[in-house]
């Protein structure tokens, strides 16, 4: 599926995939590991190979984010892996709690596949990206970063939301070379209530 419109989900699967990815946060703040999922107790629509991130907040604070960008597993065993992963491996933070868990609050981004953009240089990219909309995936000089579209939010200048990713993934916010290579993505954000 191309688009984010052709493979969003119904809210009721929107639902089930927060409770893998809670179940899969409080397990992992509990025992430190994966919470193993059976795909074949979920729907298709949720065994179909799709990319997520997961992202833990502690009222307005960040708590733990990690995904995969491309499609490499089912989404459920996906977001369960990346569920485990926000709690427990993200290097930007000390693992949670059991005490901790039940007061975080979960947001879950369903990736479409990621299109390589056409860039020769940076202002073909800022020409190029969709404001809000578009997530980004820059590589350049062997580093690699990406800001999901919910970035746009604490980041609404295309000029700034470029230089920070650049920045993320190791590189001046000045830099482009022959080898930069940038790929853009939507997703379907669900939120717990």
């Amino acid at each position: 599926m191309s688009s984010s419109e052709e493979s969003a989900l119904a809210p009721p699967l929107q639902q089930m995939l927060l409770r893998v990815a809670r179940a899969a946060v409080d397990h992992a703040a509990r025992h430190g590991r994966a919470l193993a999922v059976r795909t074949e107790d979920y729907p298709p629509p949720l065994r179909q190979e799709r990319a997520s991130f997961v992202t833990l907040r502690s009222g307005d604070q960040l708590r733990g984010c990690i995904g995969s960008c491309w499609p490499h597993r089912p989404l459920v065993v996906d977001v369960a892996h990346n569920g485990y992963a926000a709690a427990c491996m993200d290097p930007r933070f000390r693992p949670v709690t059991p005490e901790e868990a039940p007061g975080l609050r979960l947001h879950l981004s369903l990736l479409s596949v990621p299109e390589r953009m056409s860039c020769r240089e940076e202002a073909d990219l800022l020409d190029q990206v969709r404001p809000g909309i578009d997530g980004l995936i820059l590589e350049s000089s062997g580093r690699r970063g990406t800001f999901l579209p919910a970035v746009w939010e604490s980041l609404p200048d295309a000029g700034s939301f470029v230089h920070q990713l650049k920045l993320k993934a190791g590189l001046p916010p000045d830099h482009w070379s022959a080898d930069t290579v940038v790929y853009r993505y939507t997703a379907q954000s669900i939120h717990e209530d």
